[in-house]
């Protein structure tokens, strides 16, 4: 259990879980735990959202513990004391509640880095409940994602997986940090906040507008003219994205357009005030061709496309499918994404598992007997 960086992980539904995740890609020995009987919520999804535990908790080991119970606890603190790092996504004040704050185990183990997700950052909401929908909400998110007076949700929960990608950067700056102090600290990442972080751009931009309110993304364009859905002949769904002044040249080779020598459409700023006029006519031009043409056409000219995916079309996708892994789960195998990092990662194959399979296994790494353990599930600490 020594031989990687131990991080136990305290928490469910998507944020901690992916934190988890992604440290078990990284290489660290994660320890999910779990309420007896009945585990992580995400376990018991259905409808849309079946299937999510096993993406969120492929290479991770389950162990079950009580922690309201003093034996349970007891159990997690002596796994706290030979752990590197803690991520805890409950509500705030509930592991301070169960006497397992960071103050209290890091004087166990100096070297502890704790991570703390919660729906807000230390402040005014601070004590306010979240979840990911209602920060895009409160974030500006699902405004600019929308239409105006129709804000609309992205299609992942971005919020909680980008709070829980802030947080593993806090974890391997705080165990770099540990190198040089033999100290661990404590991190804490509020979904609010990264969803403003990732709203900083539109932020920036108010100011810099001198305080003219944005439209909605989908309504107010791009930074460039040539940026928007067409149709082929084959009735496919192809983006197409034409952002320098020489692939619009390579453009207007492919096409043959006759505004190809117009000084109107000379630059992309011109383009772009002419925009109007030029879809249109690109998407007549389009649409004359099939979809495989247009694919490997735009490939050879260096011009960036994008062929509408649903997220399963990627199943089948060549290139998509290099970066997924095998898992079972309730007896199918399911293919699944890896953390895209490519730099000579050990990715866990490891199943997603069964509500504390690991729990006696682990149990008896800490010291315990058969006694020992027959005692803590009479009582329900395990």
């Amino acid at each position: 259990m020594l031989e990687k960086p131990l991080a136990l992980e305290v928490g469910q539904i998507v944020a901690g879980p992916t934190a988890g995740l992604m440290l078990a890609d990284l290489g660290f020995n994660v320890i999910k735990i779990e309420q007896p009987g009945r585990g992580d919520v995400a376990r018991h999804f259905t409808g849309p959202s079946k299937g999510n535990f096993a993406f969120f908790n492929r290479g991770k080991r389950s162990m079950t513990l009580n922690l309201k119970i003093r034996e349970g606890r007891e159990a997690f603190i002596k796994l706290a004391k030979r752990a590197d790092v803690i991520i805890d996504n409950l509500g705030r004040g509930t592991m301070s509640r169960l006497g397992l704050s960071y103050e209290s185990l890091s004087e166990a183990n100096e070297g502890l880095v704790y991570l703390s997700i919660k729906g807000y950052g230390s402040g005014p909401y601070e004590d306010r409940n979240a979840l990911d929908y209602p920060i895009e909400v409160e974030s500006g998110v699902a405004y600019m994602n929308g239409l105006r007076g129709k804000p609309m949700r992205l299609g992942a929960s971005i919020v909680d997986m980008a709070a829980a990608m802030m947080g593993v950067i806090g974890i391997l700056h705080a165990l770099l940090k540990r190198r040089e102090t033999g100290r661990g600290s404590f991190i804490e990442v509020g979904l609010f906040e990264a969803a403003m972080f990732l709203m900083g751009q539109h932020i920036a931009s108010y100011q810099a507008r001198g305080g003219e309110p944005l439209l909605p993304l989908n309504e107010s364009g791009f930074a460039w003219a040539i940026y928007d859905f067409f149709e082929t002949l084959d009735n496919k769904k192809i983006f197409i994205a034409v952002t320098t002044d020489s692939q619009w040249l390579k453009f207007c080779e492919i096409f043959r357009l006759e505004v190809c020598d117009s000084p109107l459409y000379a630059t992309n700023e011109s383009r772009y005030e002419h925009r109007g006029e030029l879809i249109p006519l690109i998407s007549r031009e389009v649409a004359k061709h099939e979809l495989n043409w247009m694919i490997k056409t735009l490939r050879d000219a260096g011009i960036s496309y994008a062929v509408l995916n649903t997220p399963w079309d990627l199943l089948n996708d060549p290139h998509a499918s290099m970066k997924m892994i095998n898992v079972n789960y309730e007896g199918k195998q399911l293919r699944v994404p890896f953390l895209p990092i490519e730099n000579e990662l050990s990715i866990s194959s490891k199943d997603p598992p069964q509500l504390g399979e690991d729990t006696e296994t682990i149990l008896r790494e800490l010291g315990y007997g058969d006694e020992d353990i027959i005692m803590m599930r009479s009582i329900g600490a395990i």
